[in-house]
């Protein structure tokens, strides 16, 4: 079968590898759907630390069952479309411990620690499956992308009435905002490109900051009563974002960090203190909020088509990926048809 790899930075190859073996508890899936993530795009750049090369990635799955092994629940059924929870955890350092394996210490992503989705056929465990009736393969696709928003909503303890601000409307920034407007708090979201803002304004943003045009820190005092946001997160992953949620963030405020800067940042800690700050990292999600995100997305108040900026074949993958690290403002979501 076929498979797409990314050979080193800057280099992928459409390759035949071998049919995955199926365990007793093992689920054989079909690939149909495959987005490809932020994630993907910083391996091809050569700046995810977290990735050896050559990998296969993907862990965006929109998926249909092909066979299933003799452990495997009579609920799942031939032909019936899931999606994947793609982290493998340990289950014994601190963080497991705690109940909380999303960030695990030795965690093993598909697609980054371990070769992932971007196949035609892949063999996972039954209790890494999520199903619904109401969801097509492609919404299927976009629940693991917006559930790191979800988590990132969480791990802020977003309420309802507090002012949220959002760097970065991308794939993982929209779904920062889905769920913080859920939650019914008041979404500001800040991008430098238009389209992506019209995007954030769809899912549910009240304001936007264009911040490559307009005076951010005076239109948040603006919006905020001249407190500033009670949460800011940062989707962005840049050294100028990062400073900047916890320069405008309000006093006893919080500020969660998705991406991982590009490069070290360097802070005035007076902020820290004198504001007394939470700040918070976020990574991965955990099951409630792949949960959360399907019974959302079954509401159907989701722009799918707006998100997605293209679709393509197996054999254009590769070209896709290098039109994204050419042009990455111009693309949300790429999804891979296999």
């Amino acid at each position: 079968m076929r498979a797409l790899v990314i050979d080193k930075p800057g280099a992928t190859s459409l390759v035949d590898v071998s049919e995955p073996a199926v365990g007793e508890r093992d689920v054989l899936l079909r690939v149909r759907i495959v987005g490809f993530c932020g994630t993907d795009l910083s391996t091809f750049r050569g700046v995810n630390p977290l990735v050896n090369y050559p990998r296969i990635p993907g862990h965006e799955l929109g998926c249909t069952i092909e066979s299933a092994g003799a452990g495997v629940p009579s609920h799942f059924r031939v032909g019936q479309n899931v999606l994947v929870h793609p982290y493998q955890a340990c289950g014994k350092c601190s963080a497991c411990q705690q109940g909380r394996p999303n960030c695990c210490r030795d965690n093993q992503t598909l697609g980054v620690q371990r070769d992932g989705g971007m196949t035609e056929l892949l063999a996972v465990p039954f209790d890494k499956l999520y199903t619904s009736e109401k969801l097509s393969l492609r919404e299927m696709a976009l629940v693991e992308p917006l559930t790191i928003g979800y988590h990132a909503v969480q791990r802020g303890r977003v309420a309802a009435g507090e002012t949220v601000g959002v760097f970065g409307c991308g794939a993982i920034g929209i779904g920062v905002i889905a769920a913080a407007a859920e939650r019914g708090a008041t979404v500001i979201a800040i991008d430098v490109e238009d389209q992506k803002l019209a995007l954030a304004q769809k899912i549910g943003a009240q304001h936007v900051v264009n911040s490559a045009r307009e005076e951010l820190h005076a239109l948040l005092q603006k919006l905020t009563d001249r407190q500033g946001p009670r949460v800011m997160i940062e989707a962005v992953g840049v050294p100028e974002t990062f400073r900047a949620a916890v320069e405008e963030v309000s006093f006893a405020g919080r500020v969660v960090y998705i991406g991982y800067a590009k490069k070290p940042v360097e802070y005035d800690t007076r902020h820290f203190v004198q504001r007394e700050l939470d700040i918070l990292g976020s990574r991965n999600a955990l099951a409630e909020d792949f949960r959360a995100v399907i019974g959302y997305l079954e509401t159907g108040r989701f722009p799918t088509d707006d998100v997605i900026t293209k679709t393509v074949s197996l054999d254009d993958a590769s070209q896709a990926l290098a039109s994204w690290d050419a042009k990455p403002g111009a693309i949300c979501k790429i999804h891979v048809e296999i």
